[in-house]
């Protein structure tokens, strides 16, 4: 009889503790709880600010004029954007005793879903899809429609928190009456202090990484941080140190329409952001070296010593990732001071780096890997240039 075969090693991005040691912001209002679950079961430290709320438009009179001109002719195109906003409009138009009427509207059109979210909408309707595109993006919804001959089709576009204006704009520059449905909208989330923390957190590198998993979450994110005079130094962050990662193609393109590098999966999915993080994160926000005859990891807001795990404070990491940079060299107190929390502070200055040093030597455990080079400083005991 064969041996039973072994178990499969399990991948970087599935590994239990791959994201231990760094702090991930998390920007999202709906599936929240779901996401931050799936980070921190990799060992992630979470900070939760959401930036935006949903508004439903149930009761809206643009929603309800939307549908009435819907439904005075024949609609000859539906391009749903999304799955909640499909889902109530038809409970909206039920609400109103329209939901039949609708669906027999619906029946007779084309319905372009952008993804697999807004094609099971339409399917649980009971309704029949025409097409998705392979990028779950609105560009190529709009490219595939204006590939055909627009002239005369009336063609109803459901909005997803906000105006798409090129995308209807275009239509129409191509002969189409076009009906925008404007089902909910985004407006910023009602307690703004946490995203306004986390964009001081961003901006001064104490979280590694951004998740947005909406484009209006990064807009808001972006108008919030403009308010507080942050904007230029929340993109130079972005552009720097801090990850930002986003869930596809259509939640990056405002970070990327200015100029900064995105992470993303291949297929915009929660679990798939994870997963992504979770490899991005250990294979470039990590130091690797050796000091004192021990392997050290130097991630965000911990290092593992020998394999094991050691959280530090932000003064004690700081004066840490100082030293890191130049691996065997003396770095002297009065740059040590300036990584400070806080800045370079004039009173007491040395003991502040004394004690960060001590508390740093104290969280390592191992004696010897940080040495003092008398009346110049400190240095990470390896050979210069020493990082692996």
């Amino acid at each position: 009889m064969n041996a039973p075969a072994p178990p499969a090693a399990a991948s970087p991005e599935t590994e239990p503790d791959a994201l231990a040691g760094f702090t991930i912001g998390v920007t999202a209002t709906r599936r929240r709880e779901e996401f931050c679950a799936l980070l921190e079961r990799r060992g992630a430290r979470v900070v939760q600010a959401p930036a935006i709320r949903l508004v439903p438009l149930a009761e809206d009179a643009d929603l309800l004029a939307a549908t009435r001109t819907a439904l005075a002719g024949p609609v000859h195109d539906v391009v749903i954007t999304t799955g909640v906003g499909f889902r109530g409009w038809m409970a909206a138009a039920e609400g109103w005793g329209l939901s039949a009427e609708l669906a027999a509207h619906l029946a007779s059109a084309r319905l372009l879903t952008r993804g697999p979210k807004a094609r099971g909408a339409v399917r649980a309707a009971g309704l029949n899809d025409h097409w998705t595109p392979a990028t779950e993006s609105c560009e190529e919804v709009k490219q595939y429609l204006l590939a055909q001959d627009l002239r005369g089709r009336r063609i109803a576009v459901q909005l997803h928190g906000e105006p798409l204006t090129g995308f209807v704009g275009a239509l129409r520059g191509a002969g189409a009456e076009v009906i925008e449905v404007p089902v909910y909208r985004w407006l910023p989330y009602r307690d703004p202090s946490p995203l306004r923390r986390l964009i001081s957190q961003t901006v001064s590198g104490a979280v590694d990484a951004v998740a947005f998993t909406s484009a209006p979450a990064v807009l808001a994110m972006l108008s919030a941080a403009r308010a507080d005079g942050l904007e230029e130094a929340l993109l130079a962050a972005f552009a720097g140190p801090v990850v930002a990662a986003c869930v596809g193609p259509v939640t990056a393109a405002p970070l990327q329409e200015r100029g900064v590098p995105v992470v993303q999966p291949e297929r915009s999915r929660l679990g798939a952001l994870a997963r992504t993080l979770a490899r991005h994160l250990p294979a470039h926000g990590v130091t690797r070296l050796v000091a004192g005859g021990h392997g050290l990891e130097i991630r965000g807001h911990a290092v593992v010593v020998d394999g094991e795990l050691k959280p530090l404070p932000p003064a004690p990491m700081a004066v840490l990732k100082r030293l890191a940079d130049k691996p065997g060299h003396v770095v002297a107190r009065s740059e040590l001071r300036t990584v400070l929390p806080g800045g370079p502070s004039r009173d007491s200055a040395e003991h502040a780096v004394e004690m960060a040093i001590t508390r740093l030597r104290r969280a390592l455990g191992p004696p010897g890997i940080v040495e003092t080079v008398v009346k110049r400083g400190y240095r990470l005991a390896c050979e210069r240039g020493g990082a692996v």
